[in-house]
């Protein structure tokens, strides 16, 4: 069995069922029973369910463009890591002895385990208790995701190459907070200009406060 003690916890959630949960957190090399393959499929299906019916019920009015940019943002891979990272999962994953501490640093598996898990949690409870899981672990991710804007970070990577620039260098220069709740403070770095600032609840949400310190600061975006 993954070593689950005080998951349920974590993730707002008591298994009925704890193989699903034990299938949810075995990854291909285990080599022994299903593995979590199947469950991420359809737990892709599930988030872009929940992700794209949230975006709706916040702003029935918004342009599609707009519910694409934001529902990428949303359940990209990126994303699901950092939930399953401040889940804990890879404490839980059961995987081949050899090379395990790799394979729980992947992002891409800690994506993977994380739509299990939300599939797992469909199956177990249904539809409702899903959506109470992403919602309770996306929620802050819903707030800031700028709906009425372009991405910062495209926006300054294209004004640089307008210009024949170097790319932007972004560079943690402080990390704060429990493991659980973070705090990144990121500078932005383009040369001949000063370094602008932001900070996040993660590494990339502190980027784009950067990206946007920068373009509102040299007059690209107007507050």
């Amino acid at each position: 069995m993954p070593r689950t003690k005080g998951l349920a916890e974590k993730i707002g959630y008591e298994f009925k069922n704890k193989e699903l949960l034990t299938r949810a957190l075995t990854h291909a090399s285990y080599g022994k029973g299903h593995d979590y393959q199947a469950l991420e499929f359809l737990g892709d299906r599930i988030l872009g369910l929940v992700v794209a019916e949230e975006l709706y019920r916040r702003d029935p009015h918004m342009r599609e463009g707009l519910l694409t940019q934001s529902l990428k943002t949303l359940v990209r891979t990126e994303t699901l890591a950092e939930v399953a990272r401040q889940l804990k999962l890879s404490d839980a994953l059961r995987t081949e002895p050899r090379g395990t501490h790799t394979v729980r640093a992947s992002s891409n598996v800690l994506a993977d385990a994380c739509e299990a898990l939300i599939a797992a949690v469909y199956l177990d409870g249904g539809l409702d208790a899903a959506r109470s899981f992403i919602l309770r672990h996306w929620g802050s991710r819903f707030d800031d995701v700028r709906h009425d804007e372009k991405d910062a970070k495209s926006t300054l990577q294209e004004w640089t190459g307008a210009r024949a620039m170097p790319s932007p260098v972004y560079t943690i220069i402080g990390q704060s907070g429990p493991q659980h709740d973070p705090l990144f403070v990121v500078d932005v770095a383009i040369e001949k200009y000063p370094s602008a600032r932001g900070e996040g609840k993660t590494r990339r949400q502190a980027e784009q406060q950067a990206a946007k310190a920068f373009l509102t600061r040299t007059g690209v975006w107007v507050e």
